[in-house]
């Protein structure tokens, strides 16, 4: 489940991670769609699709989405997700943007099991570096965050598979909490003009 870059990188690493694809939750026309298609896997642009399925694991990767309660309860084993951040810091949607915004000097990825809590779920694995003077969101994501978000996803399940999962509780007391991170539009920037 999930989209661009990382949602396709992903999908084409699940046979070398000993996963079989049962399905795939794209956008319609998203890299993640396509490989699927090319994979001869069905794919859905709605998760609720997935509710009452029999498949053992759900593996969330830029999933933008909420995913419906009834359809984190349908795996078997659970549902995983990368989030590009040293969870609990930067829960929220702009999590890459925040840590170069706020000037963090290190950052890192969490691969964590979901919950109804949003990016609130037991850490099943983690990582971190540091961030340039120069980064960007873009660059820091390219660089370090996307690469790493395809390993620690390999990591976790190969942990699931082999019964090794880790499942540490975050502590409530470290987490923050981002909006989504925009930048005005022009109207809005612009005084705007009285008779």
């Amino acid at each position: 489940m999930g989209q661009s870059w990382l949602g396709a990188e992903v999908f084409a690493s699940l046979r070398d991670w000993g996963c079989e694809p049962y399905a795939a939750v794209a956008p319609a026309g998203d890299r993640l769609a396509a490989a699927a298609a090319a994979a001869g896997v069905p794919c859905m642009m709605d998760p609720h699709a997935l509710a009452g399925r029999a498949f053992d694991l759900t593996i969330a990767a830029h999933a933008q989405h909420f995913i419906p309660p009834v359809v984190l309860a349908t795996p078997a084993i659970g549902t995983i997700a990368y989030h590009p951040s040293l969870l609990p810091r930067h829960r929220g949607r702009d999590a890459v943007r925040w840590t170069i915004h706020m000037r963090d000097p290190i950052a890192g990825g969490t691969v964590y099991w979901m919950a109804e809590e949003i990016d609130g779920g037991p850490v099943a694995a983690r990582d971190w570096c540091f961030v340039r003077p120069d980064d960007t969101a873009t660059t820091l994501w390219r660089r370090e965050l996307g690469p790493m978000g395809v390993r620690l996803l390999g990591e976790a399940v190969r942990d699931i598979l082999a019964g090794e999962a880790m499942r540490l509780p975050q502590d409530p007391r470290a987490a923050t909490w981002e909006p989504a991170f925009r930048r005005p539009r022009l109207a809005e920037s612009r005084p705007v003009r009285t008779r």
